[in-house]
């Protein structure tokens, strides 16, 4: 017989979104990693607790989670040269530095990103890892290290380009691979890591880079290993006009034909971007459940356009929000990039249409939705404890009066505890067992380093 959980009753929070319809207002109850009892104002658990936290400072929402991150990428955030370039330059002056990474700089690129994740409040992140040049092809091996030892969730995608600049792609050929390398490689990190059901804190899923990097036979036989061994297909789409543009010259189709031509319209697939689509895609990513993360910021830094979030949700298709690379965004902050996109997406449909709420649920619900996550996004009994908890004392909150409104309107930045299975791993604003100044320091003479090679 087992032994009876801790229970933890979170009590009457200054502010709670649960991204459920129980009213929880007395705060949430958890009991081991799960969400026991949601608590009505006025009221107490129906049975007795172990410990009781006074939430009455804090704001609790559930753990974000980010669809769409490139964790390599702190390690050239603000680089001068591209620092005004939109993707397509941008992209074609960052491969040569990237291709000198080294395991030691993505251990630490991957550690600094998701430290700086966990302290916005997020919980689980995808990661889309496409870059294995000599010596770092067990480079996902490195981040499942990372995320176990700072006790994240995350979906680590076996990234992949094989479409170099020889045969008309973007990338350099150094940093390309053939398509038996990337199958062989996929298939193994599946067997090694993928965990399944609830609670899973390591996935696997498979994630050629974009239609202008990967060659067309790539594209077809990863769609398949993926339905063979049941994992999620995530890439680039639609993110640029200069996309659609390669699509056309390249292949004859526009993104989304192209999309369904190599087996990826389906509900297996989430989808980086998605800004350019008409409305007949919008209806046909809905009709098969093809998820989009939206990457406000991102899209915003390199002048790519607003993803029409909204209309896509409303058609079927699960929006969940991205930080993406940390040198397309320069940060990896979430509940930042959940303000970026309650504005942004404000632009296109207005105030009352993008709600702070609303905007919540992309990064919790929808986001989980997206990763294929039904465990996670919304505090409700029996899902995973995932949560964060904001205090509203700092200069910028001072008059504010809606206590959720206000984490985005007034611009949260970081979380006092966030909660990952029932277990802290923020207290007080701090990272438990994670030296952020030594991690800082090292990170950035790995940066620099990066640079002085390629120079």
């Amino acid at each position: 017989m087992s032994a009876p959980q801790h229970t933890t009753w979170l009590k009457n929070p200054l502010g709670i979104h649960t991204g459920d319809t129980a009213d929880a207002r007395g705060g949430v109850v958890i009991a081991g990693d799960r969400v026991l009892e949601s608590v009505p104002f006025g009221g107490e658990p129906s049975q007795p607790v172990d410990e009781t936290f006074d939430a009455s400072r804090h704001v609790i929402i559930p753990g974000l989670i980010n669809t769409h991150h490139h964790f390599y990428q702190t390690l050239t955030r603000a680089w001068r040269p591209v620092v005004s370039a939109e993707l397509f330059p941008w992209l074609k002056g960052l491969y040569a530095v990237w291709a000198g990474l080294t395991p030691r700089d993505l251990e630490l690129a991957t550690t600094a990103a998701l430290a700086e994740l966990l302290l916005s409040g997020c919980t689980t992140a995808a990661d889309h890892h496409y870059l294995f040049p000599n010596g770092l092809e067990e480079g996902i091996d490195v981040q499942v290290d990372v995320v176990r030892r700072l006790g994240m969730r995350a979906t680590l995608t076996r990234g992949s380009m094989s479409l170099g600049e020889k045969d008309g792609g973007l990338p350099p050929q150094s940093t390309v691979q053939d398509a038996d390398t990337i199958l062989a490689d996929s298939e193994r990190l599946i067997e090694a890591y993928h965990e399944r059901g609830d609670g899973a804190r390591v996935q696997i899923g498979l994630a050629p880079c974009s239609p202008f990097s990967v060659t067309t036979g790539v594209m077809r036989d990863t769609a398949a290993l993926a339905e063979q061994l049941d994992v999620r297909l995530h890439t680039h789409l639609a993110e640029t006009l200069d996309e659609e543009d390669f699509c056309r010259e390249m292949f004859g189709l526009r993104t989304v034909d192209y999309l369904e031509s190599v087996g990826w319209l389906s509900d297996r697939t989430w989808l980086a971007h998605g800004i350019h689509f008409d409305d007949a895609e919008i209806a046909r990513l809905g009709a098969a459940g093809t998820a989009v993360s939206h990457c406000a910021t991102s899209n915003m830094r390199l002048a790519s356009g607003i993803a029409r979030a909204v209309e896509l949700e409303q058609a079927g298709a699960p929006v969940g929000l991205g930080v993406d690379g940390s040198a397309s965004n320069d940060g990896s902050n979430m509940i930042q990039e959940v303000r970026q996109a309650l504005y942004l997406q404000r632009l296109r449909y207005g105030a009352a249409s993008v709600t702070p709420e609303r905007a919540l649920d992309w990064a919790t619900a929808g986001s989980a939705r997206a990763l294929g996550r039904p465990d996670l996004g919304v505090l409700a009994p029996g899902r995973q404890a995932d949560l964060a908890m904001f205090t509203l004392d700092e200069l910028r909150f001072s008059g504010s009066h809606d206590p959720v409104a206000a984490l985005l309107l007034c611009g949260a930045e970081r979380a006092d505890r966030v909660m990952i299975g029932g277990t802290w791993r923020v207290l007080d604003g701090q990272i438990v067992g994670l030296d952020v100044p030594q991690l800082i320091a090292h990170h950035s003479e790995a940066a620099r380093s990066l640079l002085a090679r390629h120079s």
